[in-house]
């Protein structure tokens, strides 16, 4: 799934081709694209005809299309969404499921999803609770998202002192989007093993100092990734050009198991996790040790 650097250059890149332009006519085809839509995809395409995109935002992996009449559209990307800016008479692509035409008659929009796990919805704008730059507001369904670390008003050593006040994992925590939001598997590996910090080390027993030194090297990784254009290890992530991003290969802990950890040498490992997996590098980032229970006295 996208994380927050995917999803920030997908908004740069429409940005640059649609913020200013007014829709003369949206399609969309199947239902699953307005799921989230509760009248459907023929009010949603109705409601969108005549409207002028104001602005491209983010929160973590949440991206929308502030509106005139103080709405967003909310565009799920899900696990495998793309939006791309293509030329009207390029043939329409598989898996298709939206096509946004301009009045200008100049490039599409175009929102292409294989697995349909994503999805438009067209949501009010509210004014952020959080206090976040966003001038137009955020969408009411976004205002439980956490700040992002890459937003101005991200502040670490709150953060660090709400993670420290639960006994769960650091990993477990930078993946709670309540907590800070972006964050995914990737990206979580990447900081954790820049920090030297096993993702199942319980948040409470690691300093504040040293959250916050791994909340720094969760916002360095993500503008590395940025500079990269993102993380693709397929031809599912892409920006609205078509091009994948290359940050896979400056990675130095997710997807290296077996390979040699870049630091000290040692084979880097894979766990499970949450259904998904973790790599680590054994010596660097040491598991946690188990307390035992004192044995029980016998009478």
């Amino acid at each position: 799934m996208p994380e927050l650097p995917e999803v920030e250059v997908v908004r740069r890149g429409i940005a640059d081709h649609v913020v200013g332009r007014t829709f003369s006519h949206v399609a969309l085809h199947g239902s699953r694209v307005a799921r989230r839509h509760v009248p459907g995809p023929d009010d949603l395409a109705a409601r969108l005809a005549g409207r002028t995109v104001l602005a491209a935002d983010r929160r973590g992996k949440y991206l929308w299309l502030a509106l005139d009449g103080a709405e967003a559209l909310v565009v799920h990307l899900g696990m495998s969404g793309q939006m791309l800016v293509e030329d009207p008479s390029a043939e329409r692509r598989p898996h298709q499921h939206a096509t946004f035409t301009f009045d200008d008659a100049g490039t599409q929009l175009r929102f292409v999803d294989q697995r349909t796990f994503g999805g438009l919805a067209l949501v009010d704008l509210v004014p952020d609770p959080r206090g976040g730059g966003y001038v137009h507001g955020i969408p009411e369904s976004v205002t439980h998202i956490a700040v992002d670390p890459l937003e101005d008003v991200f502040d670490a050593r709150a953060v660090a002192r709400l993670m420290r006040a639960s006994r769960s994992g650091v990993k477990r925590l930078l993946l709670h989007q309540g907590v800070v939001s972006g964050i995914g598997n990737i990206y979580a590996d990447e900081s954790l093993w820049r920090a030297r910090l096993h993702g199942e080390r319980p948040a409470a027993a690691v300093t504040g100092p040293a959250i916050e030194r791994l909340l720094a090297h969760v916002q360095d990784v993500m503008r590395a990734a940025l500079e990269a254009g993102g993380t693709s290890f397929d031809a599912l992530y892409v920006n609205v050009n078509g091009q994948s991003g290359y940050f896979d290969r400056s990675l130095d802990a997710y997807g290296q198991e077996g390979r040699p950890c870049a630091r000290c040498g040692t084979p880097i490992r894979r766990e499970t996790f949450m259904n998904r997996s973790s790599f680590s590098c054994p010596r660097c980032q040491p598991r946690p040790r188990v307390r035992r229970a004192a044995p029980t006295p016998t009478g």
